[in-house]
């Protein structure tokens, strides 16, 4: 937790704690190792790796937080309750669909999203600048925020939906439920104060363990040139610039900033959502 902290606040006010701009460019440091002036060296362009990095977790931590919290936790938690609770055609509508996107190799369909929607939400926003007062949307990177996270979106639900709904048709056999029905409890009463607290304690591993695999998604979208688009860096994007053959051999630092901030933040994530599940699974205590 200390370690997702300082790399999450480091991203978050990355213009603050940056040295540099992420497009500035230092002529005289073109491909210069770590040094008092660039902690993590600069890149081909003579950009400052460690400002590059620190933006482009900034990206990730945006990404990632949005897709699951709405993908995750809003849908995939209202569906499974929904789904779980009314059960019957509600249910089979809800669990067919989610079998219906499951059903397709998930990265190739949301590489295949991010690559169709992307370059008709920015010919939308271009004409919107055009014809409005509206300027700097393009510029400011939300059009790709907005693509790559309806693509994640696409398929964050589904798994969160299938454990809630087993929760719930769980719980609905208890004692408390069915008192809560027998007085008359409106439903709504029943789904958020009865049954989703008693099923949180999954989600709340199911979310950690999410978060690592979403950033490691997010990654490989923009290693695949479809995710933040330059300038804005992100990690994606400077792992492939360092992942060439000539790259290793003249600028092999340029790897080592955002291959290891990625790597440690999959790794910190996982682990965040195995120790939650020995605390909160009573079966482990």
């Amino acid at each position: 937790m200390v370690v997702l902290a300082i790399i999450y606040v480091g991203g978050i006010f990355a213009p603050l704690v940056a040295p540099y701009g992420y497009t500035d460019q230092d002529y005289r440091s073109i491909k210069k190792p770590p040094s008092w002036d660039h902690l993590a060296g600069t890149d081909l362009k003579g950009r400052d790796v460690l400002t590059r990095v620190l933006w482009g977790i900034q990206n990730t931590v945006i990404i990632t937080l949005v897709v699951m919290g709405t993908g995750g936790i809003v849908i995939g938690v209202t569906l499974g309750l929904v789904s779980g609770y009314f059960r019957r055609k509600i249910d089979a509508v809800i669990m067919r669909v989610g079998e219906l996107f499951s059903s397709f190799p998930d990265i190739f369909l949301m590489i295949l999203i991010a690559a169709t929607l992307r370059p008709r939400i920015l010919e939308w926003v271009r004409w919107l600048e055009d014809n409005t007062v509206v300027d700097g949307i393009v510029k400011s990177g939300i059009v790709d925020y907005f693509a790559i996270s309806i693509a994640l979106v696409s398929f964050s639900w589904i798994g969160m939906a299938r454990l809630v709904r087993g929760q719930v048709l769980a719980l609905m056999q208890t004692q408390f439920v069915e008192s809560a029905q027998a007085v008359g409890a409106s439903t709504p009463r029943i789904l958020f104060v009865h049954l989703l607290p008693n099923a949180i304690s999954p989600v709340v591993v199911t979310v950690s363990m999410g978060m690592g695999a979403l950033v490691g998604t997010e990654i490989i979208l923009s290693f695949l040139g479809l995710g933040i688009q330059p300038p804005r860096p992100s990690l994606g994007t400077m792992l492939l610039e360092a992942g060439s053959l000539s790259a290793l051999r003249e600028v092999p630092w340029m790897l080592l900033a955002p291959g290891l901030v990625a790597w440690t933040l999959v790794l910190a994530w996982n682990l965040l959502g195995d120790a939650l599940n020995d605390v909160l699974n009573p079966r482990t205590r």
